[in-house]
């Protein structure tokens, strides 16, 4: 699956406007004009696909414990968005299937990143790959998955080998070149404060993207995409989009 996204990527749906990685987060990036999220995905105890952030359940619901060892129907009963505003209250942890349905109905694209924490991470890797290309509408654009876990990278293209990757790193790793050939990644994920424009240069020059997170200011966007940057990740899309 070949795919282009744009410049501007909401960062967790639209992390500053709404509670990360619910339906809502995904419906306020649409209002603020991307036509792209980036959210998080990991598994339940009972093996199902999940979008939460965080390897344990305190800071994003109204619950505890660590995600890898809670099923879906505990998961199911836990608020998602008082702990961002009372407005948000009732918002529930979407499964993938949930959030691929509201991205349907907005009409966005998506970046899955994929976390193993506390999980076998080529599992983590299949499992996330298959439930997004069994359920990913043909009318949307082709998604990609990211992960900082090369373990879970590789899984996922020897699953689906058509669907996009992209490594995510926070500096450029001095094997870069060894790592993107392992995991069959198309494009590098890196923090954008700490990205040199010689790291950028470098990467172009070998045909490889890269898009930087997390970015809420214009003027950092701008600077990034002045040094070739071709995408950021941002929880303000309301800053950032035109």
């Amino acid at each position: 699956m070949r795919t282009q996204p744009p410049r501007i990527i909401g960062h967790r749906g639209a992390a500053g406007l709404a509670p990360e990685n619910t339906v809502a987060g995904i419906h306020a990036a649409a209002a603020h004009g991307v036509s792209w999220v980036e959210l998080d995905v990991r598994l339940t105890r009972d093996g199902r696909a999940v979008l939460l952030h965080d390897e344990t359940l305190e800071r994003t619901t109204d619950g505890r414990g660590r995600v890898a060892r809670t099923p879906l129907s505990a998961l199911r009963r836990l608020d998602a968005g008082r702990w961002f505003d009372a407005a948000f209250a009732g918002a529930r942890v979407p499964t993938l299937a949930d959030a691929i349905a509201a991205l349907a109905q907005c009409r966005l694209g998506a970046v899955f990143e994929i976390k193993t924490s506390d999980a076998d991470a080529a599992l983590c890797g299949l499992v996330i790959a298959r439930a997004i290309v069994r359920a990913w509408p043909a009318a949307l654009p082709a998604p990609i998955v990211s992960s900082f876990d090369e373990v879970a990278l590789i899984a996922a293209a020897r699953a689906q080998p058509r669907l996009a990757r992209a490594l995510l790193v926070g500096d450029l790793p001095a094997d870069w070149r060894r790592r993107l050939h392992a995991t069959q990644a198309g494009a590098l994920h890196m923090a954008a404060d700490r990205v040199t424009a010689l790291d950028v240069r470098s990467l172009v020059a070998a045909g490889v993207p890269v898009r930087c997170y997390t970015v809420n200011d214009r003027d950092g966007a701008g600077r990034l995409f002045a040094m070739g940057v071709a995408g950021v990740f941002t929880d303000r899309p309301d800053r950032l989009s035109d």
